[in-house]
């Protein structure tokens, strides 16, 4: 279980093919790796991944995942930058919904409280529009955010600026594609109203 805070951003040292799939080897940056052990679980861009192996030693450790062809099937991005997540956020599962598209990120014109932040409008695959609602919660890349607004399978978020620093969001533009994980809360309270 994840929360959508993210504790640093890593890159990705190296991809190698490995049967149906990958092993992804990440530099984890400024995440502390001293309790992170064999078998745990640590979201890369929003998909939950299992630690295979850890190597080295201080700035030189490294972390590796083996990645399925599923996996890779219905993400995207893990071959690029990863921002790497360890209570603040919302509650999530690492377990990827869908992929949405980029339609617009540009910048806050308003002056006020939220100069210096950013728009960011997603269109949602249509089977997963139904769980996004305005001031609920989704998960942008394994970022936890809030939802401002939502017409339709589209809806925005305003990126503040510590979340534009401490994140790799800052590399998205119009057609991008991104992994979203919708809030769970929102799966469950539908699969009981289906009742």
């Amino acid at each position: 279980m994840f929360t959508g805070i993210v504790a640093a951003v890593g890159a990705i040292a190296a991809v190698v093919p490995k049967a149906d799939g990958l092993r992804l080897l990440v530099a984890p940056g400024r995440l502390e790796l001293g309790d992170v052990g064999i078998g745990d679980s640590i979201a890369v861009n929003g998909c939950c991944l299992t630690v295979v192996d850890k190597s080295g030693e201080g700035g030189r450790t490294q972390i590796a995942f083996d990645v399925s062809a599923e996996t890779l099937r219905c993400t995207v991005g893990l071959d690029g930058q990863s921002p790497a997540d360890r209570l603040g956020g919302h509650l999530m599962t690492g377990h990827v919904d869908g992929v949405g598209t980029v339609v617009a990120f540009a910048p806050v014109a308003a002056p006020g409280p939220e100069q210096g932040s950013w728009r960011l409008e997603i269109e949602a695959p249509p089977e997963l529009a139904r769980f996004i609602a305005t001031k609920g919660s989704i998960a942008v890349q394994g970022v936890s955010l809030t939802v401002n607004g939502v017409a339709g399978a589209r809806f925005h978020v305003n990126l503040i600026p510590h979340t534009l620093e401490v994140t790799t969001l800052t590399s998205l533009g119009a057609g991008a594609r991104v992994n979203l994980e919708v809030d769970l809360i929102a799966r469950y309270v539908a699969r009981l109203n289906e009742g």
